[in-house]
């Protein structure tokens, strides 16, 4: 299970962002996962929650998951094609020459930190 050692790469990431900025606690993290990144979401989030759950800066942090669909080129005619739904072949032209453009990603896109006030923003802000 890789998933573990990704969430540790990933806590440290964001420690190191929050230490930076002088952020006391990250409420959520978003990650945008691609959709064959070999990561498996249930088990990312299964380790998030346990990893967190130890940690100060992060306790108990939420996990965002923003999935990157797969999409191939076929080199042979040109046209992109849905990875999972086709695979390797393209269903345009029936040529095994493609290339997966997008899908296997894994970005850390955005943290979220509390400001130290608890307090709802005003409708005026």
């Amino acid at each position: 299970m890789h998933e573990l050692g990704v969430v540790f790469h990933v806590i440290k990431s964001v420690n190191r962002i929050a230490a930076e900025n002088g952020v006391a606690h990250v409420r959520a993290v978003t990650v945008e996962l691609g959709e064959v990144s070999a990561v498996l979401p249930d088990y990312l989030l299964d380790c998030w929650r346990w990893a967190v759950s130890k940690e100060t800066v992060m306790k108990d942090a939420e996990l965002i998951l923003e999935k990157i669909p797969a999409v191939t080129l076929c080199e042979a005619c040109g046209k992109t094609y849905p990875t999972v739904e086709h695979g390797k072949i393209c269903p345009h032209c029936g040529s095994d020459r493609t290339v997966l453009l997008r899908g296997n990603e894994f970005i850390l896109k955005n943290i979220v930190a509390d400001d130290g006030d608890d307090t709802e923003p005003s409708q005026d802000e």
